[in-house]
Protein backbone atom coordinates (compact mmCIF):
# COMPACT_ATOMS: atom_id res chain seq x y z
CA UNK A 1 0.00 0.00 0.00
CA UNK A 2 1.52 3.48 -1.26
CA UNK A 3 1.98 5.83 2.22
CA UNK A 4 -0.63 8.91 1.87
CA UNK A 5 1.67 12.32 1.28
CA UNK A 6 -1.64 13.97 2.76
CA UNK A 7 -0.92 13.42 6.00
CA UNK A 8 3.06 15.09 5.56
CA UNK A 9 3.33 18.70 6.98
CA UNK A 10 5.39 20.04 3.91
CA UNK A 11 5.91 23.29 5.82
CA UNK A 12 8.15 21.17 8.11
CA UNK A 13 10.70 20.98 5.06
CA UNK A 14 10.22 23.63 3.39
CA UNK A 15 10.97 25.68 6.29
CA UNK A 16 8.83 28.90 5.74
CA UNK A 17 5.54 29.91 6.13
CA UNK A 18 2.44 29.51 4.00
CA UNK A 19 2.38 31.92 0.81
CA UNK A 20 -0.59 34.36 1.28
CA UNK A 21 -3.54 33.09 0.01
CA UNK A 22 -5.84 35.66 -2.08
CA UNK A 23 -7.94 37.81 -0.55
CA UNK A 24 -12.16 37.22 -0.09
CA UNK A 25 -12.59 40.18 -2.26
CA UNK A 26 -10.33 38.86 -4.78
CA UNK A 27 -11.41 35.44 -4.69
CA UNK A 28 -15.73 37.18 -4.90
CA UNK A 29 -14.68 39.27 -7.68
CA UNK A 30 -13.55 35.97 -9.84
CA UNK A 31 -16.50 33.56 -9.65
CA UNK A 32 -19.20 36.09 -10.03
CA UNK A 33 -19.60 34.64 -13.63
CA UNK A 34 -18.74 30.79 -15.13
CA UNK A 35 -15.33 29.93 -14.95
CA UNK A 36 -13.46 27.19 -17.10
CA UNK A 37 -10.72 24.84 -16.31
CA UNK A 38 -8.70 22.73 -18.77
CA UNK A 39 -6.44 19.72 -17.38
CA UNK A 40 -9.32 20.08 -14.29
CA UNK A 41 -8.67 16.23 -13.31
CA UNK A 42 -4.96 16.93 -12.67
CA UNK A 43 -3.55 17.58 -9.18
CA UNK A 44 -3.61 21.21 -9.48
CA UNK A 45 -6.81 21.50 -11.55
CA UNK A 46 -8.42 18.99 -9.56
CA UNK A 47 -8.10 21.27 -6.48
CA UNK A 48 -8.75 24.35 -7.72
CA UNK A 49 -11.90 23.22 -9.00
CA UNK A 50 -12.97 22.42 -5.74
CA UNK A 51 -11.39 25.62 -4.44
CA UNK A 52 -13.62 27.67 -6.68
CA UNK A 53 -17.16 25.11 -5.95
CA UNK A 54 -16.62 25.58 -2.47
CA UNK A 55 -17.54 29.06 -2.74
CA UNK A 56 -20.18 28.65 -5.38
CA UNK A 57 -18.36 29.72 -8.61
CA UNK A 58 -20.32 28.17 -11.45
CA UNK A 59 -17.02 25.97 -12.89
CA UNK A 60 -16.79 24.49 -16.23
CA UNK A 61 -14.16 21.60 -15.98
CA UNK A 62 -12.59 20.39 -19.34
CA UNK A 63 -10.84 17.11 -19.10
CA UNK A 64 -9.08 14.36 -21.76
CA UNK A 65 -8.13 11.64 -19.12
CA UNK A 66 -11.48 9.54 -19.03
CA UNK A 67 -10.11 8.17 -15.77
CA UNK A 68 -9.25 11.66 -14.35
CA UNK A 69 -12.86 13.12 -15.32
CA UNK A 70 -14.11 10.03 -13.37
CA UNK A 71 -12.37 10.69 -10.22
CA UNK A 72 -12.81 14.11 -10.55
CA UNK A 73 -16.82 13.82 -10.81
CA UNK A 74 -16.87 11.35 -7.97
CA UNK A 75 -15.10 13.45 -5.84
CA UNK A 76 -17.02 17.06 -6.30
CA UNK A 77 -20.32 14.73 -6.02
CA UNK A 78 -19.16 13.45 -2.81
CA UNK A 79 -18.39 17.41 -1.59
CA UNK A 80 -22.18 18.26 -2.38
CA UNK A 81 -21.00 21.94 -3.62
CA UNK A 82 -23.20 23.65 -5.36
CA UNK A 83 -23.93 24.55 -8.35
CA UNK A 84 -23.08 21.53 -9.71
CA UNK A 85 -19.94 21.70 -12.42
CA UNK A 86 -20.25 20.88 -15.52
CA UNK A 87 -18.12 18.51 -16.82
CA UNK A 88 -16.69 17.56 -20.70
CA UNK A 89 -14.29 14.40 -21.82
CA UNK A 90 -11.93 15.65 -24.35
CA UNK A 91 -9.25 18.13 -25.55
CA UNK A 92 -8.06 21.42 -26.00
CA UNK A 93 -7.11 21.27 -29.67
CA UNK A 94 -10.69 20.70 -30.40
CA UNK A 95 -12.06 24.07 -31.52
CA UNK A 96 -15.44 23.09 -32.04
CA UNK A 97 -15.75 21.69 -28.61
CA UNK A 98 -14.46 24.57 -27.03
CA UNK A 99 -17.01 26.77 -29.21
CA UNK A 100 -19.89 24.53 -27.90
CA UNK A 101 -18.45 25.16 -24.15
CA UNK A 102 -18.15 29.18 -24.54
CA UNK A 103 -21.44 29.33 -26.59
CA UNK A 104 -23.52 27.10 -23.35
CA UNK A 105 -21.66 28.83 -20.41
CA UNK A 106 -19.65 31.73 -21.54
CA UNK A 107 -17.12 31.41 -19.22
CA UNK A 108 -15.11 34.55 -18.73
CA UNK A 109 -12.12 33.15 -17.15
CA UNK A 110 -10.35 30.57 -18.26
CA UNK A 111 -7.75 28.75 -15.81
CA UNK A 112 -5.23 26.46 -18.63
CA UNK A 113 -3.80 23.44 -16.69
CA UNK A 114 -3.92 20.94 -19.53
CA UNK A 115 -0.43 20.25 -20.85
CA UNK A 116 2.12 17.19 -21.42
CA UNK A 117 4.54 17.07 -18.31
CA UNK A 118 6.85 14.20 -17.77
CA UNK A 119 9.95 15.40 -18.81
CA UNK A 120 11.70 11.54 -20.14
CA UNK A 121 8.31 10.86 -21.88
CA UNK A 122 8.16 14.37 -23.69
CA UNK A 123 12.21 13.76 -24.95
CA UNK A 124 10.99 11.00 -26.82
CA UNK A 125 7.91 12.13 -28.30
CA UNK A 126 8.85 15.62 -28.91
CA UNK A 127 6.06 16.43 -32.05
CA UNK A 128 3.35 15.48 -29.47
CA UNK A 129 4.70 17.52 -27.07
CA UNK A 130 4.16 20.22 -29.49
CA UNK A 131 0.76 19.48 -30.59
CA UNK A 132 -0.74 19.36 -26.84
CA UNK A 133 1.05 22.16 -25.35
CA UNK A 134 1.64 24.57 -28.21
CA UNK A 135 -1.42 24.38 -30.57
CA UNK A 136 -3.48 23.55 -27.84
CA UNK A 137 -2.91 26.18 -26.47
CA UNK A 138 -3.44 28.68 -29.86
CA UNK A 139 -6.49 26.85 -30.37
CA UNK A 140 -7.72 27.50 -26.33
CA UNK A 141 -6.38 31.48 -26.90
CA UNK A 142 -8.52 31.97 -30.04
CA UNK A 143 -11.09 30.41 -29.02
CA UNK A 144 -10.99 32.60 -25.69
CA UNK A 145 -10.27 35.71 -27.98
CA UNK A 146 -13.41 35.31 -29.84
CA UNK A 147 -15.26 34.72 -26.72
CA UNK A 148 -14.14 37.21 -24.62
CA UNK A 149 -12.51 35.28 -22.02
CA UNK A 150 -9.09 35.87 -20.48
CA UNK A 151 -6.73 32.93 -19.99
CA UNK A 152 -4.60 32.26 -16.73
CA UNK A 153 -1.95 29.50 -17.37
CA UNK A 154 -0.20 27.59 -15.41
CA UNK A 155 3.29 27.37 -16.17
CA UNK A 156 6.60 25.96 -14.93
CA UNK A 157 10.13 27.12 -14.40
CA UNK A 158 11.26 24.20 -16.65
CA UNK A 159 10.39 27.30 -19.20
CA UNK A 160 13.35 29.39 -18.26
CA UNK A 161 16.62 28.52 -20.07
CA UNK A 162 14.86 25.19 -21.17
CA UNK A 163 16.55 22.13 -21.07
CA UNK A 164 13.74 19.84 -22.58
CA UNK A 165 10.87 19.81 -24.71
CA UNK A 166 8.79 20.12 -22.26
CA UNK A 167 9.80 23.21 -21.02
CA UNK A 168 10.69 24.77 -24.44
CA UNK A 169 7.11 23.97 -25.58
CA UNK A 170 5.66 25.49 -22.36
CA UNK A 171 7.61 28.86 -22.89
CA UNK A 172 5.70 29.18 -26.53
CA UNK A 173 2.73 28.62 -25.11
CA UNK A 174 3.67 31.47 -22.32
CA UNK A 175 4.05 33.85 -24.95
CA UNK A 176 0.58 32.41 -26.96
CA UNK A 177 -1.33 33.47 -23.88
CA UNK A 178 0.34 36.92 -23.08
CA UNK A 179 0.48 37.70 -26.43
CA UNK A 180 -3.40 36.80 -26.38
CA UNK A 181 -3.51 39.47 -23.66
CA UNK A 182 -3.98 37.08 -20.57
CA UNK A 183 -1.83 36.17 -17.69
CA UNK A 184 0.95 33.65 -16.47
CA UNK A 185 1.91 31.91 -13.47
CA UNK A 186 5.30 29.91 -13.68
CA UNK A 187 5.17 27.61 -10.77
CA UNK A 188 8.09 25.09 -9.06
CA UNK A 189 7.58 21.20 -8.25
CA UNK A 190 4.46 20.49 -6.39
CA UNK A 191 4.90 18.40 -3.34
CA UNK A 192 2.43 15.65 -3.03
CA UNK A 193 1.01 16.46 -6.54
CA UNK A 194 0.38 12.90 -9.04
CA UNK A 195 3.89 11.81 -10.67
CA UNK A 196 5.69 14.43 -8.67
CA UNK A 197 8.93 13.67 -7.11
CA UNK A 198 7.31 12.96 -3.77
CA UNK A 199 4.79 10.72 -5.08
CA UNK A 200 7.54 8.67 -6.73
CA UNK A 201 9.55 8.89 -3.00
CA UNK A 202 6.40 7.29 -1.87
CA UNK A 203 6.13 4.59 -4.17
CA UNK A 204 9.55 3.14 -3.43
CA UNK A 205 8.96 3.26 0.29
CA UNK A 206 5.93 1.24 -0.27
CA UNK A 207 8.03 -1.30 -2.20
CA UNK A 208 10.80 -1.21 0.38
CA UNK A 209 13.33 0.19 -2.54
CA UNK A 210 15.99 2.94 -1.96
CA UNK A 211 14.90 6.39 -2.95
CA UNK A 212 16.03 7.21 -6.36
CA UNK A 213 17.24 11.12 -7.12
CA UNK A 214 19.54 12.03 -10.17
CA UNK A 215 22.35 14.00 -8.87
CA UNK A 216 23.15 15.07 -5.23
CA UNK A 217 23.72 18.81 -6.35
CA UNK A 218 19.81 18.61 -8.21
CA UNK A 219 17.60 21.22 -6.62
CA UNK A 220 14.29 22.50 -7.08
CA UNK A 221 11.30 25.39 -6.12
CA UNK A 222 8.87 23.29 -4.18
CA UNK A 223 5.26 24.47 -3.15
CA UNK A 224 2.08 22.93 -1.96
CA UNK A 225 -0.86 21.97 -3.94
CA UNK A 226 -2.41 24.92 -1.96
CA UNK A 227 -0.46 27.06 -2.52
CA UNK A 228 -0.74 26.41 -5.78
CA UNK A 229 -4.11 27.39 -6.22
CA UNK A 230 -4.02 30.22 -4.39
CA UNK A 231 -1.36 31.53 -6.35
CA UNK A 232 -3.45 30.93 -9.29
CA UNK A 233 -6.23 33.21 -8.01
CA UNK A 234 -4.35 35.77 -7.30
CA UNK A 235 -2.83 36.13 -10.72
CA UNK A 236 -6.59 35.87 -11.92
CA UNK A 237 -7.37 38.49 -9.71
CA UNK A 238 -4.39 40.42 -11.43
CA UNK A 239 -7.04 42.32 -13.87
CA UNK A 240 -3.61 44.05 -15.44
CA UNK A 241 -2.65 41.91 -18.87
CA UNK A 242 -0.79 40.43 -20.21
CA UNK A 243 1.27 39.70 -17.16
CA UNK A 244 4.08 36.78 -16.11
CA UNK A 245 3.85 36.12 -12.76
CA UNK A 246 5.99 34.11 -10.40
CA UNK A 247 5.77 33.00 -6.94
CA UNK A 248 8.02 34.64 -4.17
CA UNK A 249 9.93 31.90 -2.95
CA UNK A 250 13.17 31.72 -0.86
CA UNK A 251 16.28 29.58 -2.25
CA UNK A 252 15.55 26.20 -3.79
CA UNK A 253 15.74 23.42 -1.83
CA UNK A 254 18.01 19.92 -2.48
CA UNK A 255 16.01 16.97 -3.81
CA UNK A 256 18.31 14.69 -1.47
CA UNK A 257 17.23 16.88 0.98
CA UNK A 258 13.42 16.16 0.49
CA UNK A 259 14.03 12.65 -0.34
CA UNK A 260 15.44 12.51 2.99
CA UNK A 261 12.65 13.93 5.02
CA UNK A 262 10.03 12.03 2.81
CA UNK A 263 11.66 8.73 4.17
CA UNK A 264 11.59 9.95 7.79
CA UNK A 265 8.26 11.27 7.61
CA UNK A 266 6.53 8.18 5.88
CA UNK A 267 8.91 5.56 7.49
CA UNK A 268 10.32 6.61 10.63
CA UNK A 269 11.22 3.11 12.20
CA UNK A 270 13.09 2.08 8.72
CA UNK A 271 16.47 3.17 7.43
CA UNK A 272 15.34 3.85 3.63
CA UNK A 273 18.50 4.83 1.40
CA UNK A 274 19.21 6.78 -1.67
CA UNK A 275 20.94 5.97 -4.92
CA UNK A 276 21.92 8.82 -6.78
CA UNK A 277 21.65 7.62 -10.63
CA UNK A 278 22.32 10.26 -13.11
CA UNK A 279 20.54 13.15 -14.60
CA UNK A 280 18.32 12.40 -17.13
CA UNK A 281 17.91 13.76 -20.50
CA UNK A 282 16.32 17.44 -20.06
CA UNK A 283 16.64 17.70 -16.19
CA UNK A 284 18.93 20.40 -15.14
CA UNK A 285 20.95 20.41 -11.84
CA UNK A 286 19.30 23.60 -11.27
CA UNK A 287 15.74 25.12 -11.86
CA UNK A 288 15.28 28.88 -12.37
CA UNK A 289 11.78 30.91 -12.02
CA UNK A 290 13.46 33.56 -14.44
CA UNK A 291 16.12 34.31 -16.60
CA UNK A 292 18.92 36.28 -16.79
CA UNK A 293 17.02 38.82 -19.58
CA UNK A 294 13.91 39.05 -17.29
CA UNK A 295 13.02 41.48 -14.36
CA UNK A 296 11.65 40.67 -11.74
CA UNK A 297 9.53 42.84 -9.41
CA UNK A 298 6.86 42.80 -6.42
CA UNK A 299 3.09 42.26 -7.91
CA UNK A 300 -0.15 43.80 -6.78
CA UNK A 301 -0.66 40.80 -5.01
CA UNK A 302 1.28 39.57 -2.13
CA UNK A 303 3.26 36.78 -2.64
CA UNK A 304 3.76 36.80 -6.41
CA UNK A 305 6.72 38.43 -8.42
CA UNK A 306 5.78 40.42 -11.57
CA UNK A 307 8.71 39.42 -14.38
CA UNK A 308 9.51 41.52 -17.60
CA UNK A 309 10.02 39.78 -20.19
CA UNK A 310 11.24 39.98 -23.47
CA UNK A 311 8.46 39.33 -26.05
CA UNK A 312 7.92 38.72 -29.22
CA UNK A 313 5.60 40.75 -32.36
CA UNK A 314 2.34 39.31 -32.96
CA UNK A 315 2.49 38.93 -36.41
CA UNK A 316 6.13 37.42 -35.97
CA UNK A 317 4.29 35.07 -33.65
CA UNK A 318 1.55 33.89 -35.81
CA UNK A 319 4.17 33.46 -38.81
CA UNK A 320 6.18 31.05 -36.98
CA UNK A 321 3.73 29.38 -35.30
CA UNK A 322 2.04 28.97 -38.82
CA UNK A 323 5.36 27.40 -40.16
CA UNK A 324 6.12 25.25 -36.68
CA UNK A 325 2.83 23.70 -37.48
CA UNK A 326 2.53 23.04 -40.94
CA UNK A 327 6.05 21.04 -39.91
CA UNK A 328 4.51 19.12 -37.20
CA UNK A 329 1.70 18.09 -39.78
CA UNK A 330 4.27 16.83 -42.19
CA UNK A 331 6.04 14.84 -38.98
CA UNK A 332 9.38 16.96 -39.74
CA UNK A 333 11.23 16.87 -36.58
CA UNK A 334 13.99 18.95 -38.19
CA UNK A 335 12.35 21.50 -38.81
CA UNK A 336 9.72 21.89 -35.98
CA UNK A 337 12.87 22.34 -34.02
CA UNK A 338 15.02 24.98 -36.28
CA UNK A 339 11.23 27.06 -35.74
CA UNK A 340 10.83 25.99 -32.04
CA UNK A 341 14.88 27.24 -31.20
CA UNK A 342 14.36 30.85 -33.55
CA UNK A 343 10.83 31.27 -31.29
CA UNK A 344 12.91 29.86 -27.40
CA UNK A 345 16.46 30.88 -28.33
CA UNK A 346 17.86 30.16 -25.00
CA UNK A 347 16.41 26.21 -25.66
CA UNK A 348 19.11 23.55 -25.92
CA UNK A 349 17.93 20.10 -26.72
CA UNK A 350 18.82 17.39 -24.98
CA UNK A 351 21.02 13.99 -26.88
CA UNK A 352 17.68 12.30 -26.67
CA UNK A 353 15.78 15.36 -29.19
CA UNK A 354 18.94 15.21 -31.25
CA UNK A 355 19.42 11.65 -31.95
CA UNK A 356 15.52 11.92 -32.99
CA UNK A 357 15.81 14.61 -35.40
CA UNK A 358 18.88 12.53 -36.98
CA UNK A 359 17.31 10.11 -36.84
CA UNK A 360 14.05 11.25 -38.50
CA UNK A 361 16.84 12.94 -41.09
CA UNK A 362 18.83 9.83 -41.78
CA UNK A 363 14.68 8.33 -42.66
CA UNK A 364 14.01 11.09 -44.87
CA UNK A 365 17.17 10.39 -47.13
CA UNK A 366 16.88 6.84 -47.25
CA UNK A 367 13.63 7.48 -48.54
Amino acid sequence: MIPSLETIDWYSFLARPALPAPSLEALSSLIQQPILITGAGGSIGSSLAQRLASQGARTILLESSENNLYELQRDLANSGSSPRPTFYLGCVADRSLLDEIFSLHRPHLVFHAAAYKHVPIIEEHPLAAIANNIFGTQCLCDASSVHRARVILLSTDKAVAPASMMGATKRVAEQIVLNSGGNVLRLGNILASRGSVTDVFARQIAKGLPLTVTDPAARRYFLTISEAVDSLISAASEFQTPTLFAPQLPPPHFISDLARFTAHSLAPTREVSIEFTHPRDGDKELEQLWSENETPHPANASGLLQLDSPSIASSQLQIMLATLRESVRLRDLSASLDVLRVLVPDYRPSSTVIALRSTAAQQVSDE
